[in-house]
This record gives C-alpha cells, sequence and structure tokens, in this order.
C-alpha cells in the first residue's frame, strides 16, 4: 500500500530539516517535562519550526485551494497537523504567553 501524501511530505519535511527537529525534539520534551524552565528556548526555537511546517503544509496543500478540490485540502493539512502533533504534541503553544495573576 503507497504512502499517504501528507505522510510522505512530513518525512520529507522531518528528513531535509533533521537537525532542526532534532533540537526541537529536545527542547519540547523539556518543555512538556518543566514548562517554565524552558519556556523562552522552547518559543525561540519553536518559531523557526512553525514557519517549516507551515512552508510544508503550503507546499503539501498548493493549487487544490481553486475549484472544486478546496474541501480536500482542508482535511489533508488537517491530516498533516494530525501528523505533526503526533510527535510534538505542545506546538500549538509555540509563541503563547501565558500571564498569572
Amino acid at each position: 500500500m503507497p504512502i499517504q501524501k501528507f505522510k510522505k511530505y512530513y518525512q520529507l519535511m522531518i528528513a531535509q530539516n533533521q537537525k532542526m527537529f532534532d533540537a526541537f525534539a529536545l527542547v519540547h520534551t523539556n518543555f512538556v517535562n518543566d514548562p517554565e524552565k524552558y519556556a523562552s528556548q522552547f518559543h525561540s526555537e519553536g518559531i523557526d519550526v512553525l514557519d517549516t511546517i507551515r512552508f510544508w503544509e503550503r507546499k503539501l496543500c498548493s493549487g487544490m485551494e481553486k475549484g472544486h478540490n478546496g474541501q480536500y485540502s482542508i482535511k489533508l493539512a488537517e491530516k498533516f497537523w494530525g501528523e505533526v502533533r503526533k510527535h510534538f504534541s505542545h506546538i500549538d503553544q509555540v509563541g503563547v504567553q501565558i500571564t498569572k495573576k
């Protein structure tokens, strides 16, 4: 059975940016275990990772938004982000500032 397109793009993204994602995986793990201590490093490195992920998402879905494939493009992007979240569960928290009252 052939590999699904979103998984193929995810694997290509990781392979072409191996050093960055390996470094972020360590920072991500540290952030999950101790968010207060590693928050600044997580956010600063996470910005570059998010830019790369968004680039690959656009590459995956480019040209599909037009015409009758728009709905397919949205679902494909959701699957791609689901694959990202499997490996980086806190990726949606990059850049989010939490203040305590």
